[in-house]
C-alpha cells in the first residue's frame, strides 16, 4: 500500500491519520490502544478455538492502519449447523458473538416465524481495509480491523431465501424475522445498522463491536 498523504496531531495521546492508496479512498485511523488489549484478553481466555469451521489466519497487519494480530476466518456458526458464506474474516472478539447471536437469536427466529431451521448466512462483507461506506476521507470502518461483519441474506433448510433487501418490508413473516434479528443483534454488538439507519444499509445488516461515546459504553442501534 503506498501512502499517498499522512497529517499527524497530538491531541491527548490520540494519533489521527490520513492513510490512503492511489486507487482506494482515504480514510482517517486512529491509534487506539483499546483494540490490542481486548484482542490479546479474548486469544488469552480460550474462548475462541480452531476447529473445522474456525481457522487461525496471519496477521492482517503491514504498512497500514487495518488489520489485527491473529484474524480467524469463520465459515460457519452455531457450532457448525449454520453456514457462512463465504467465510469471513473476523478478530477474535467477533466470534464469540456472533456464535451467540446465531444460537439464542437469528435460529429460534427462523423456526418462531418462517417455520424452518437456519441453514446459511450470506456475508456481504467482513475485513476490508476501507473508509466508513467507502466514502474517502471518513473515519476507517471497523471492517478494516476485522471488527465487523455484513449480513445480507438467510438462507433456509426449506430452500427458502429471505433477504435483507425485499424482506424488510417483504411478508408478515419475513418482515417478523428480520425485525427479531435485528433486535435481537442490538443486545450483544455496539454497533447494529439495518435498512432503516441509511440509504448504505437499505440491504444488509452490519454488526460490530466499536467502542462509542467518550467512556466506550453507547450504543448505536438502526
Amino acid at each position: 500500500m503506498l501512502l499517498s498523504r499522512v497529517r499527524v496531531a497530538f491531541p491527548i495521546l490520540a494519533l489521527l491519520i490520513l492513510w490512503g492508496c492511489s486507487t482506494a479512498p482515504e480514510f482517517i485511523a486512529r491509534h487506539e490502544p483499546w483494540r490490542v488489549d481486548e484482542e490479546r484478553a479474548c486469544l488469552s481466555s480460550g474462548i475462541v478455538r480452531e476447529s473445522n469451521y474456525l481457522r487461525g489466519r496471519s496477521a492482517l497487519g503491514g504498512p497500514s492502519a487495518c488489520g489485527t494480530e491473529r484474524p480467524f476466518e469463520m465459515s460457519a456458526a452455531a457450532r457448525g449447523r449454520v453456514s457462512m458464506k463465504p467465510a469471513a474474516l473476523l478478530r477474535c472478539p467477533m466470534i464469540p458473538q456472533i456464535e451467540r447471536w446465531v444460537e439464542t437469536v437469528v435460529e429460534p427466529a427462523a423456526r418462531m416465524y418462517l417455520g424452518s431451521q437456519l441453514a446459511e448466512l450470506k456475508v456481504a462483507a467482513s475485513y476490508a481495509c476501507r473508509p466508513i461506506n467507502h466514502q474517502s476521507g471518513a473515519k476507517l470502518s471497523e471492517h478494516g480491523h476485522a471488527n465487523a461483519l455484513d449480513i445480507s441474506a438467510f438462507f433456509l433448510a426449506d430452500g427458502r431465501v429471505v433477504t435483507v433487501k425485499s424482506g424488510w418490508r417483504g411478508d408478515a413473516g419475513e418482515r417478523a424475522f428480520l425485525r427479531a434479528v435485528h433486535k435481537g443483534a442490538c443486545d450483544g454488538f455496539t454497533t447494529v445498522l439495518g435498512p432503516d439507519a441509511d440509504r448504505f444499509h437499505h440491504d444488509h445488516f452490519h454488526v460490530d463491536l466499536a467502542r462509542h461515546g467518550r467512556d466506550g459504553l453507547t450504543r448505536i442501534c438502526k
